[in-house]
């Protein structure tokens, strides 16, 4: 099935740049330089690094993590947390003695983080040494940037967020051989008040069905075996566009294509989860038996000031249908600690619906305020000394419920993709289709492959055995 391709394939442009480059380098390095990519936060980041690297190679650069080895490093940003936000600033200063080392050597700052104004006026005062600032939308032009650069252009600073179509034909180098990452959309329309995504990434844009299962395919056939679909919001894929297919039909049509292979997605909002797409994850037989689902709070009240379109009960009702038509389901969560104007009272209706969902994993968080995002603005009168106390106290019920969800896997047998080395020589681990990871006697010959591995005991780490 063929679609019409929306997308603006501009890239083409690029590899212009990317030909001048590449003699550039050989004039001024007279062998082929070398190039660091630092990502910080999401996958979706570590996506867009594997872009950056494609490019990077096709101008002729070989890639290092040693900074200093690098003729160029660039620094890939995240924006949700201040903690994140610290890191950068903290990695960004140790450049300015590399310059002093490496005279020739490029710095960039691009991303999220880099999409702010506020940061880039930062780095342009406060960080000198830092020759191209770049934001979400404008990453493809790389080549155009660096061959400006080598060739005596002044500082670069775009952050041009215009919502345009998807640049496809990219160039990725993936950092692994049998799991990567595909993404289908960018950008986010929902606003939640605590975050800064919709500013920093744009509106919602999905891409062309086609493109998506042709690079699907391509991974495929190159020898992945786990592919994790990335958006803001998986659940919105295609709203607005005129092919008519939405994610659950999307799902359908990459769990068709030939080849032994397993298929996740990060990360879904509950109001846009529907029961087609509990349906589909129930019937793909290649789609994991994972849905990850942040619902932030448990109180309805703090729900509202969050922005996020459902309440308790909407929630719970949702967790309750996927339960009941994904009976092997595995349900993980993100939880923010603290949001402002939060009582104890509203967070001990966290930890009630955390109780009673019984999550498989949580990802929990003490807010962080966001400048441009309207919680910034709110009263926030809870201490930190206090909200940490909350926090501990979340991470303790977690912990048991966990305990006591490891139980049920015992005696059980699991297809797994055999995908790292175990704690001790002559074992490795892998994944179920959920989020169990399962440790069990083999070699490096089995990595990337699937096998069946019943669960004989857990000793803090699940321990099978492979079931011929």
């Amino acid at each position: 099935m063929l679609f019409e391709n929306k997308s603006t394939s501009v890239f083409s442009e690029q590899t212009v740049y990317a030909d001048r480059v590449k003699l550039s380098i050989l004039n001024i390095y007279g062998e082929n330089p070398k190039a660091c990519v630092v990502t910080f936060g999401c996958q979706q980041n570590v996506s867009d690094s594997e872009k950056l690297k494609g490019m990077l190679k096709m101008m002729g650069y070989e890639i290092t993590e040693d900074w200093a080895l690098a003729d160029f490093i660039i620094f890939n940003t995240c924006a949700v947390r201040g903690h994140a936000e610290d890191r950068v600033y903290g990695n960004i200063g140790k450049v300015k003695q590399l310059k002093k080392d490496k005279p020739r050597l490029i710095a960039a700052v691009c991303g999220c983080m880099a999409q702010q104004e506020s940061v880039a006026e930062k780095i342009k005062k406060s960080y000198p040494y830092i020759d191209m600032v770049f934001g979400t939308q404008v990453f493809h032009r790389l080549p155009e940037f660096i061959y400006k650069q080598l060739n005596g252009s002044p500082r670069i600073f775009e952050l041009t967020l215009d919502n345009s179509d998807i640049v496809e034909d990219i160039p990725v180098s993936r950092d692994g051989t049998y799991k990567g990452w595909l993404p289908i959309m960018y950008g986010c329309n929902n606003f939640c008040t605590y975050c800064i995504v919709p500013y920093v990434r744009g509106r919602e844009r999905s891409r062309d069905p086609e493109k998506i299962l042709e690079e699907a395919r391509a991974m495929i056939a190159n020898g992945c075996k786990d592919i994790t679909l990335l958006g803001q919001n998986v659940n919105s894929y295609g709203k607005g566009c005129d092919h008519g297919i939405n994610f659950a039909k999307l799902l359908r049509m990459i769990n068709d294509i030939e080849g032994d292979f397993r298929i996740r997605f990060m990360t879904s909002h509950p109001k846009d989860c529907t029961v087609e797409l509990l349906d589909t994850i129930r019937d793909c037989e290649k789609v994991s038996r994972h849905l990850h689902l942040p619902f932030q709070s448990g109180s309805s009240r703090i729900l509202k000031l969050m922005n996020r379109y459902y309440d308790r009960e909407a929630y719970l009702s949702l967790i309750k249908e996927a339960k009941a038509r994904i009976p092997d389901v595995s349900l993980t969560s993100d939880i923010i600690v603290g949001f402002p104007g939060e009582t104890y009272e509203d967070f001990k209706e966290t930890l009630s619906l955390v109780e009673e969902v019984k999550f498989s994993s949580l990802f929990t968080f003490i807010y962080s305020p966001r400048e441009g995002t309207p919680a910034a603005r709110m009263a926030d009168p809870v201490t930190r000394e206090e909200k940490g106390k909350w926090f501990d106290e979340l991470l303790r019920l977690q912990e048991r419920i966990a305990a006591e969800n490891v139980k049920n896997y015992i005696g059980k047998t699991y297809r797994v993709l055999c995908d790292g080395y175990g704690s001790n020589e002559g074992f490795v681990t892998g994944h179920t289709s959920g989020t169990a990871v399962i440790e069990f006697e083999g070699d490096e010959g089995l990595l990337g492959k699937f096998v069946n591995v019943k669960v004989d005991l857990y000793d803090g780490t699940l321990k099978g055995t492979i079931i011929k």
